[in-house]
């Protein structure tokens, strides 16, 4: 499965897709990134006068990169045409930097565990000059809508 055919089947779509491109996954770990459009509507009141993007949102790149991409590519072979069904069930983030509209943001992702399909990732989140913005541990489930 190539990173073009993971993006699609994501079960995100805009406004809530947040990952514009694969870099790099293997078996073990994946990287992606994201730009925040500077038009969203978190903008205009998080916070006044110093627009920040929520720590929610951050952590929603990380988990569609690391659980939900990585989630896809490691079930490729189980997967239908139909985007699987992904669940965030546990986080741990810690919060470093602020992220600006218009940033963009690296995420990886390597997997500590994958069985039954559970999906455990060591995540962290890079801004465009390298530095960590965030980091921690998420879980989640990747189920396949045809196996249900």
């Amino acid at each position: 499965m190539t990173k073009e055919e993971i993006l699609l089947h994501l079960p995100y779509a805009t406004p809530f897709l947040f990952v514009d491109a694969l870099e790099y996954i293997d078996e073990e770990k994946v990287t992606g990134t994201y730009t925040f459009n500077a038009d969203l509507p978190c903008y205009q009141g998080h916070f006044k006068g110093y627009p920040v993007t929520p720590g929610v949102l951050l952590t929603e790149v990380m988990a569609q990169i690391g659980l939900a991409c990585l989630g896809i590519y490691l079930l490729r072979e189980e997967i239908s045409k139909q985007a699987p069904t992904v669940a965030m069930t546990s986080t741990q983030v810690d919060f470093y930097l602020p992220v600006s509209p218009g940033e963009t943001v690296k995420a990886t992702a390597e997997k500590i565990y994958f069985r039954f399909n559970k999906l455990k990732c060591r995540v962290a989140l890079h801004n465009a000059a390298g530095e960590l913005v965030c980091d921690g541990i998420i879980a989640g489930m990747i189920i396949n809508k045809s196996n249900e």
